[in-house]
């Protein structure tokens, strides 16, 4: 069975009236399936994962999290974590089954929200990627950093690879910086990331507050899911010890490691990922 790599575009309405971007793969007939993005990252994350998933017989669903890529930005510039939430209820409501959610970072945290706390999202399992109930501090900083190192933006499209290469120096830099473009956007005669900077302060207020970890637990521990945590065999957020917690306190969750990625499982071995997830998929279909 193949899919078509090209998407379809959609709009999801968020929490607030606010418009969410989303692109497609796959027959509406077959279950969803809703694949959310990392701060600071788009939809186009998963451009290699969206179709391989459709031609496995599921609907997948890509959206841009408020804030993020062609979605509309929080007016007030309010981005707690409660809001994301709030936006993967609304769009698992827009859809005709229950969804597999798959989420990354932080959409993996939106994701156990929406799943986990009342009014619970109806959703059939959850897939968090390199994210659990407590981040490291020092990888989680490096991601802050990096997000707020080019505030001014770039010169043109090199500038920006040359930027995200220096972030990600384990992998090779792509033949063609153009392909960097999805996450840019245009600012004058400059090029920026293709997020709300006032995203910033709200995320480095997510590090690890007090509470936040036992809200994290008891909601996996009330989505009454499978949950599988697929963690990057060399992050630096997600340490070993704290993945083994997560498992020994929600029984529901299971754990498979990538080995060779980082925290950005999808972008460092796709391949691998999928492999990852695929046998956990059948299981719940």
């Amino acid at each position: 069975m193949t899919a078509d790599a090209r998407p379809r575009s959609r709009n999801f309405i968020g929490c607030g009236g606010v418009r969410l971007a989303a692109d497609v793969w796959g027959q509406t007939s077959d279950p969803p399936l809703v694949l959310l993005h990392g701060g600071g990252q788009t939809r186009h994350a998963w451009h290699r994962t969206g179709p391989r998933l459709a031609a496995l017989g599921w609907c997948v669903v890509a959206p841009d999290l408020r804030g993020h890529g062609t979605s509309a930005w929080s007016p007030d510039g309010d981005y707690d974590l409660g809001l994301f939430a709030e936006d993967v209820r609304a769009i698992a409501v827009e859809l005709d089954d229950r969804p597999v959610l798959v989420g990354a970072s932080l959409g993996g945290l939106s994701s156990l929200l929406a799943a986990g706390e009342a009014p619970r999202a109806a959703v059939r399992a959850l897939v968090l990627v390199d994210v659990a109930h407590r981040p490291d501090p020092r990888g989680f900083r490096r991601i802050v950093t990096f997000m707020r190192r080019d505030p001014d933006g770039f010169a043109d499209e090199g500038e920006a690879a040359a930027s995200a290469a220096a972030h990600l120096p384990h992998r090779p830099l792509p033949p063609d910086p153009g392909g960097i473009r999805a996450n840019l956007r245009r600012h004058g005669d400059r090029w920026v990331w293709h997020w709300d900077p006032r995203m910033l302060d709200s995320l480095e207020g997510r590090m690890d507050p007090p509470g936040m970890a036992e809200r994290l637990l008891d909601a996996a521990r009330h989505a009454e899911v499978p949950i599988l945590l697929v963690r990057g065999g060399s992050s630096d957020v997600v340490r070993e010890e704290v993945a083994e917690q997560f498992c020994d306190e929600v029984p529901k969750a299971r754990r498979v490691d990538v080995a060779g990625a980082g925290h950005m499982v999808v972008g460092d071995r796709n391949e691998h990922f999928l492999d990852a997830i695929v046998p956990f998929l059948e299981d719940i279909a």
